[in-house]
């Protein structure tokens, strides 16, 4: 067979999917099936609507949590640790290992630190000039070093 490379300018679900498909069928063939499922914390205003909140996916038993936003107006509150709590919560319910999530320099990284994070890599210059940081909780009690 001969194979070609396409870049695609404008690439469609269908091409993540197709290309995600064989990757899930090696990974659950090599650690399992991961029964990933999304996880939501939603901050809603007065009205209802959605202002902020947390959103993640737990997969081979760890919270990943990708995005955490609280309302410029609430934050300093107590809000985030609240929302922190909730997650560490659900993931302790469904039994995770612990939690991972990654920031960047100019957002949260000690807020991470105080609530028992620690930190395991770093992305230099990403944005250019700032620092990605990831992060982790374990929740078993096992080691971090």
């Amino acid at each position: 067979m001969a194979w070609r490379l396409a870049v695609r300018d404008d690439p469609a679900d269908t091409d993540r999917e197709a290309i995600l498909a064989p990757l899930r069928a090696y990974n659950r063939a090599q650690a399992g099936d991961a029964r990933v499922r999304p996880v939501a914390i939603v901050v809603e205003d007065e009205a209802g609507a959605v202002a902020g909140g947390l959103w993640g996916r737990i997969g081979y038993g760890w919270l990943f949590i990708e995005l955490l936003v609280v309302p410029e107006a609430a934050r300093g509150a107590g809000l985030g640790r609240q929302l922190m709590a909730r997650a560490e919560a659900m993931a302790r319910d469904a039994e995770c290992a612990g939690i991972w999530l990654d920031t960047f320099e100019f957002q949260a990284r000690g807020f991470y630190e105080k609530l028992g994070f620690s930190l395991f890599g770093t992305l230099d210059d990403y944005p250019a000039g700032h620092h990605r940081y990831f992060l982790m909780k374990r929740l078993d009690g096992a080691s971090t070093d």
